[in-house]
């Protein structure tokens, strides 16, 4: 799923697109720099230069095995000739190019991958790819910083939840003399308990939904879903003791998960830690 920002760069507003942990920059933004009316213009004329063909298609060789590196050489070749043009949508459809996009839609243009977008930059104005490259740098370490506190929190609350939820497991739920396979099937069991009460979907579930996605269901999960997925535990880990069934547990848990991230997106002190 695409990840969409901005970012101001000498009063140019850049948009930007993530996408399988890639930065792609919208080139027709940075050449709004130059001139606002005249923007496809601008990037045609960049793109007739033999020195951007060569770099876009080196690009291309080092990062894209489906490159069509015969169309490619076609190019190369006319480059440079005053009779020379090329607009983004022809490189791409050509030489099955990925360095660059083309999206429609309101905040639609050309977009390439930063390695692109930052010798684009440089052709328009040193100084503005200088801006542009420190506003990016400060919007990845402003989303690090997040990552960050998010993964503490979800450190944090495991070890406080860990044994408590662990022990009233075993307790309550394993019979003697289990296999450790069948333990940690046990275990898996109930962690999609949590799952189906929080995300109302298995943790196989969401993969079969997610295939193109790192990581697992709870490694998207949201602050507040962490902090309620916390308390979850805590209260299974109660409900088992107390010998109830999956069944009623489940419903429990459910009602749970539903009125506390209520109560959570309304907290000013949750809200403070995005």
């Amino acid at each position: 799923m695409a990840k969409n920002r901005t970012i101001n760069v000498k009063g140019t507003e850049v948009f930007l697109y993530e996408e399988k942990k890639q930065d792609y920059i919208s080139l027709t933004d940075i050449a709004r720099y130059r001139d606002k009316e005249r923007s496809d213009y601008i990037l045609q004329n960049w793109m007739r230069n033999r020195s951007t063909i060569e770099f876009i298609g080196l690009w291309e060789q080092f990062n894209n095995p489906n490159f069509n590196s015969i169309e490619f050489d076609g190019i190369k070749s006319m480059s440079g000739a005053n009779s020379f043009s090329l607009t983004p949508k022809r490189w791409i459809e050509t030489t099955n190019a990925t360095g660059m996009v083309s999206k429609a839609g309101r905040y639609g243009g050309t977009f390439a991958h930063k390695d692109i977008a930052f010798e684009f930059a440089s052709w328009i104005s040193a100084e503005f790819k200088f801006y542009l490259i420190k506003e990016f740098q400060r919007l990845k370490d402003d989303e690090n910083d997040r990552l960050k506190l998010t993964w503490n929190l979800q450190r944090t609350l495991a070890k406080v939840n860990y044994h408590i939820h662990t022990d009233a497991i075993k307790e309550n739920l394993i019979p003697k003399e289990l296999t450790k396979q069948q333990i940690n099937f046990v275990y898996a069991n109930e962690a999609d308990l949590l799952n189906v009460a929080l995300f109302g979907k298995t943790a196989q579930q969401w993969r079969l939904q997610n295939p193109a996605e790192a990581g697992n269901i709870r490694d998207t999960a949201t602050l507040e879903q962490l902090v309620v997925l916390s308390n979850l535990e805590s209260l299974n880990a109660l409900l088992i003791a107390q010998g109830k069934k999956q069944p009623e547990r489940l419903m429990q848990l459910n009602q749970m998960a539903i009125q506390q991230i209520k109560a959570l997106l309304n907290n000013p002190s949750i809200k403070k830690l995005k």
